[in-house]
Formats: C-alpha cells, structure tokens, sequence
C-alpha cells in the first residue's frame, strides 16, 4: 500500500467550492456565521490579536497552524460559532467537515487574580470591549499561563475528516477563525472561559468616598449647557428691574351694580335699537352745547359793552 498526497487544489477553487457549499446550506433555511476577512490580516484588534498569539505561543501547535492561517484566509470556514464552553464549525476542504472544540471554563482562582489585579484599573466595559486600557493591564491579560488565554492542556477538539493528526488544519483554520470573531465581538472570549467580564469593572470606584466641598465652577453646567445636555428647553430666568422700589399697580375702580345692568342692556339691543339710543343721546346732548354756546356769547357781548363804556 502506498501513501498518495492529495491533489493540489488552487485557492480560486477553495473559494468557489466553499461558496457553493455554503449556498446549498442556505437554501435548506440554516443560517450560517462564516468567518470573513478584509485582507489577508487574520485579527486587527488587540482581543483577536491576543488569541492568535496565544495559540502561537505553544510548540504543540506549530506544526499545523500554517495550513490552519491558509484555510481561514481562504474563506474555507463557512460556519463558526462560539458558546459557552464551546466553539462548533463547518468547514471545507476535500469534503464538508464539522470542527467542535471544547474550551475549560477559567478557573476561579484564576480569575478573582485577574480581577484583583485589574479592580479600579478599568472604569466601564467600552474601554474593556475596545482594549482601552494600560500596557500594564494588557499584559496581566495575556500573562503565560495565569492570563484569560487556554494553554494547549485546556483545549479539547475534533473533526470529521480522516486526519490522523491531532490537530488537522481544519481545527487550526477554526482557531484562527476564533481570533478574527473576536475582533468583532471580543466579548466572546469571556463566554467562551465561563467568566462574566462586568467582574472586572465591579471594584471600579469602590474606594470612591463623597466630598464635603462644592464642585469648581468649571465642572458645573449652566443653563445652556444643561439644555443641549438633556435635550430639553429651559425657562429663562426673570430679569431684575432697574429700578429698586416696588412700582404699585393701578387698581380698576368696581363698577356699580346700574352701569352694569346698563351695560348688559346695551349688549342685548338689536343693531337697530342701539342706532336709535345713540341718535337720542345725541339730540339730548345738543340743548346743553348751544346753551353753553350762548352763554359764552353773552358773557362775551357784556364784556364789549362794558370796555366801550369805560372809555367813553
């Protein structure tokens, strides 16, 4: 019997062998999670990167993690998905293989030393997501042995394909694809060891007492500020009178009880009738101005009469 090496399959047709593959999966109505790359680079951020230096860290894996980098750059990692405890995958090579790998849950004296370690260092879990932390904390983090990352010992997987390796390519390929996933979602990595990452903000600001002093002005908000802030208008204070003394208001005299019987007799006339009232009020008015006319005439004759009389 002779050992025969497998044909040599170019990248083009892996690509196009595990779009088809893929496709004939979703027309049965699964959904699929296919590890995507923009480029060659497997991991970008500090999580991904983090993972996939762990796992090159161990002389046990160093034989098969080059084909693994091949396979996941090539888009053979159709599925990938990680759960509590676990990592399960599809992927193509020669035929279509299934990767399950079990991951230990992290143990706990391990973790409170990293939270112990870390307690006040992180302030809210966006700067812990987005690696937004010391060089200090990113070494506690990725520490041989004693950081988050498995070692080899906590690393238990299989494939479907008929690899007598222990670790084929396949399971390499889904190893690296862990560290691309957790570029975009690295709270995977937290599911993936059992651990609740919000223990390692828990500390943050426990030590915090309140003060007995005002805040300094620069870090109070005035109005405006409070506005755009809540987005939400503010009344406008009242302005202070230039002038010092209360200024009296002027009072209404009360209307006796005839002008508004008056009054309210006025609002019910017809248009007709108010035409009328107006018209006698009117004549009654006109005897009073000729009398006073006169008046002003005779008093004004008498005066003449009595300057000519002087002078005679």
């Amino acid at each position: 019997m002779y050992f025969e090496w497998q044909r040599y399959v170019p990248v083009a047709e892996r690509k196009r062998k595990a779009a088809r593959e893929a496709s004939a999966i979703r027309k049965h109505g699964e959904a699929l999670a296919p590890v995507v790359l923009s480029g060659r680079t497997i991991a970008q951020t500090f999580w991904g990167k983090a993972w996939c230096q762990n796992l090159e860290r161990y002389s046990d894996y160093a034989n098969r993690l080059p084909r693994g980098r091949t396979y996941v750059r090539n888009g053979s990692v159709i599925d990938l998905r990680i759960t509590a405890g676990q990592v399960t995958a599809l992927v193509s090579g020669s035929s279509l293989y299934k990767v399950r790998a079990e991951v230990s849950a992290l143990d706990s004296q391990r973790w409170q030393s990293i939270c112990r370690d870390c307690a006040g260092a992180i302030d809210t879990l966006v700067e812990l997501l987005q690696a937004r932390f010391s060089q200090g904390i990113m070494e506690r983090m990725c520490r041989h042995e004693s950081g988050l990352f498995p070692a080899p010992k906590e690393i238990r997987f299989s494939c479907s394909c008929p690899d007598w390796a222990s670790m084929c390519k396949h399971v390499a390929a889904v190893l690296y694809g862990i560290g691309a996933r957790l570029d975009q979602q690295p709270e995977l990595l937290f599911l993936l060891r059992k651990v609740d990452h919000a223990a390692l903000i828990a500390a943050a600001g426990t030590e915090l007492k309140l003060g007995d002093t005002a805040p300094s002005a620069a870090r109070v908000l005035d109005g405006p500020d409070l506005s755009a802030l809540f987005g939400i208008e503010l009344a406008e204070p009242a302005k202070a009178s230039a002038r010092s003394e209360p200024v009296a208001t002027a009072q209404r005299p009360s209307t006796s009880g005839a002008a508004k019987k008056k009054a309210a007799r006025r609002a019910a006339a017809s248009p007709g009738q108010r035409k009328t009232a107006a018209k006698q009020r009117a004549e009654r008015r006109a005897p009073r101005k000729s009398s006073k006319a006169g008046a002003e005439k005779a008093r004004a004759s008498a005066a003449g009469r009595e300057g000519s009389s002087r002078s005679k």
